[in-house]
């Protein structure tokens, strides 16, 4: 960081903001999945905040509790370059934080920040063109059928 700024890493807290990061941008390793969201800049809230969330189901309370606080920790080190961004994300921890080596963890969430914080592409299709995959077609002979029934 230049300039001797330091910009602190917030915390999403409410539901309404995990619910927004969902519906940005998608990461996902063996050992979380990141959901993240570029805030407008007209946004009162400005920097990098992030929410974790781990499930029941990938242990009891004191490996939930564990895996949080080597997410919060391997956030607090990879989202130095990110923390002027005004970016929401949500990272959803997996077991495998447990047994990975913490590098990896780190540079896993590196990696997912750069996926997610990508600006969104100006590139438009073309006229007529739909972004969608294109629908499966039936075979002729099933349409004729059903004609004949």
């Amino acid at each position: 960081m230049s300039g001797g700024t330091t910009h602190a890493i917030g915390r999403l807290k409410k539901r309404p903001e995990f619910i927004a990061a969902a519906s940005g941008r998608r990461f996902h390793s063996e050992r979380m999945s990141v959901q993240g969201l570029l805030r407008a800049n007209d946004s009162q809230v400005s920097g990098l905040r992030f929410g974790l969330t781990v499930t029941k189901r990938v242990g009891h309370a004191t490996e939930r509790n564990r895996i949080k606080r080597r997410l919060r920790t391997a956030v607090a080190e990879a989202a130095a370059e990110h923390a002027a961004t005004s970016l929401d994300i949500v990272i959803i921890g997996r077991r495998g934080i447990l047994s990975a080596d913490y590098a990896v963890v780190v540079s896993d969430i590196a990696r997912a920040l750069h996926a997610v914080a990508r600006p969104v592409s100006t590139h438009q299709p073309p006229q007529g063109v739909s972004p969608r995959r294109p629908r499966t077609t039936r075979s002729p002979g099933s349409q004729e059928e059903r004609q004949q029934k």
